[in-house]
């Protein structure tokens, strides 16, 4: 776990950020085009009002990891929460530790946001997820997702 830095993304780590991007959908069993994916990101981070947040985590000047999250509202709550869209290590990255500094990392962060509360999915079969999950104090909540296309 030495020589290792989690820091927010710079406008030079698209390409390498959508590399892993492509490696977590693939992981997670899920297409992935690529195409466009550098303009609207870099929109969405680093426009006057960024929409999103993304961590990274870095080895040797590598990018080995990443994660998302945007500030949402819940209704029933009355209050604002953290989402986290993505939280993925690269293979060779995984069982390090780092996945649980990357949390630890966003409930920074969320603290600052005045948020005090983390949601995110995983898929029901990344077990391995699941597990990592319940082991740093997550509970779940089982729920569908669903996707509408809108035209």
């Amino acid at each position: 776990m030495d020589n290792f830095t989690i820091r927010f993304v710079k406008q030079g780590d698209l390409i390498p950020l959508i590399d892993l991007c492509e490696a977590h959908a693939e992981y997670e069993k899920a297409s992935f085009d690529k195409f466009g994916k550098a303009e609207k990101l870099g929109q969405y981070l680093f426009g006057d009002t960024p929409a999103l947040y993304c961590l990274v985590v870095e080895k040797d000047h590598q990018l080995i990891g990443y994660a998302t999250y945007i500030k949402q509202f819940s209704t029933w709550d009355a209050s604002f929460y953290i989402y986290m869209d993505c939280l993925f290590m690269n293979d060779t990255s995984r069982g390090m530790g780092l996945g649980e500094k990357l949390v630890d990392k966003i409930k920074e962060e969320a603290k600052k946001l005045g948020c005090d509360l983390i949601q995110w999915q995983t898929p029901d079969f990344n077990t391995r997820a699941i597990k990592f999950y319940k082991r740093i104090g997550a509970v779940s909540k089982p729920k569908e997702r669903f996707f509408l296309t809108v035209e």
